[in-house]
């Protein structure tokens, strides 16, 4: 369940009038994840502006009793009808920017509403409808203003030629959206069943470690299916993308998100170093035999301040403090290395001197570094 309304709420919304409700005349409820409208006609009689935008509100109600509201702004919503309102005697001004309105003909229910200056529907589906315009101004006489755009005489007085055979066509285009509509939920309510009884399954065997694996794994899967499968931007759609980011904020702050995974081993128990790049950066590793020295360049992030990193250069790997770990092809002098940062592309650029060759039989070669627990040469 979403937030309510509570006294609480807003008392805490009424500090320009000392905390008293009972004689608010304005108050703001944005953006508080709200999904019903309660109590407000009751606590605060006296409202003239109700803002109630960018919330998660599917209906119009319980505000009929506000008969000294003039401005009611609910952008943002779930609405889907304009209904509740005829209490409302002085409603001056009403804002249900891109809702989900596709029931043209609800606008009827404003009738009555005869201070009724303003109206706002943009972003609705029946904003679409051939005729909309007109039939809502012909309506609505009462209206100045539709949609930000003044209603003159002359589009009044043309707007009310034809208005029955215009209801009539109003009517058809509604009754098919919202045949369209019904079949679309339909369709996605069957999906989301359908995703809920394929859900994975983990065989009993398993490991426990195992099982962990998998788990976190569909958990990825499934987060992506969520935000890249294509469907219908509807009240329930929007609705259960919120509930969606709800539920993994209490989770990670309840801590039942996923376990923080162990640090990855870089060195062995026999001594062997692993090459572990975490953060995925390209690099290229070369053999500068003119100066006789490992040349290591780091795509680190061209941003990224130079104080974040640390270089550790030892004689048989380098430790880059950016979770990456380089094993070396041949044993370097630590104390004679540099690290210089490029301030063009922000790579670093590490100069390793390699150990001197050795003679052996009257032949130069190189002799790698033995780490603990190799086997002695044959």
């Amino acid at each position: 369940t979403g937030w309510r309304i509570t006294e609480d709420l807003i008392r805490r919304r009424a500090e320009h009038n000392e905390c008293e409700i009972f004689s608010l005349e304005e108050v703001s409820l944005h953006q508080q994840d709200i999904e019903r409208i309660e109590h407000i006609e009751r606590w605060c009689r006296d409202l003239k502006i109700l803002y109630l935008q960018n919330n998660l509100i599917p209906r119009i109600e319980n505000v009929g009793r506000l008969k000294k509201l003039e401005y009611l702004n609910l952008a943002l919503n779930n609405i889907e009808v304009i209904e509740n309102l005829q209490g409302c005697e002085n409603l001056q001004k009403l804002d249900l920017t891109v809702n989900f309105v596709g029931r043209l003909s609800s606008v009827e229910s404003l009738k009555e509403n005869i201070h009724l200056r303003q109206l706002f529907l943009v972003g609705n589906p029946c904003t679409l409808f051939e005729g909309y315009r007109k039939y809502v101004v012909a309506t609505l006489p009462q209206l100045k203003c539709l949609d930000g755009t003044e209603v003159t005489r002359s589009e009044r007085i043309a707007a009310n030629q034809g208005l029955e055979e215009l209801r009539m066509r109003v009517l058809e285009q509604e009754d098919h959206y919202l045949r369209k509509t019904a079949h679309e939920k339909e369709e996605e309510e069957a999906k989301r069943k359908q995703a809920e009884e394929s859900g994975s399954r983990y065989d009993a065997g398993d490991s426990e470690e195992k099982q962990e694996q998998l788990t976190e794994l569909e958990e990825e899967r499934r987060e992506k299916e969520f935000w890249h499968t294509p469907c219908p931007f509807t009240p329930e759609s929007r609705l259960e993308a919120h509930r969606h980011l709800e539920a993994k904020r209490r989770a990670k702050e309840t801590g039942n998100e996923k376990k923080v995974k162990p640090p990855r081993t870089l060195i062995t128990a026999d001594g062997r170093v692993l090459n572990v790049n975490e953060p995925k950066l390209d690099f290229s590793l070369m053999e500068d035999d003119n100066n006789s020295r490992i040349v290591l360049d780091l795509a680190v992030y061209r941003h990224m301040d130079t104080s974040l990193m640390d270089v550790d250069v030892q004689p048989t790997y380098v430790k880059v403090a950016i979770k990456g770990k380089l094993v070396l092809p041949a044993e370097v002098k630590p104390d004679s290395s540099t690290a210089q940062r490029s301030q063009t592309t922000g790579h670093l650029l590490l100069h390793m001197p390699r150990v001197p060759f050795y003679k052996q039989g009257g032949v130069s070669s190189f002799k790698p570094p033995r780490c603990p627990g190799d086997q002695p040469d044959s």
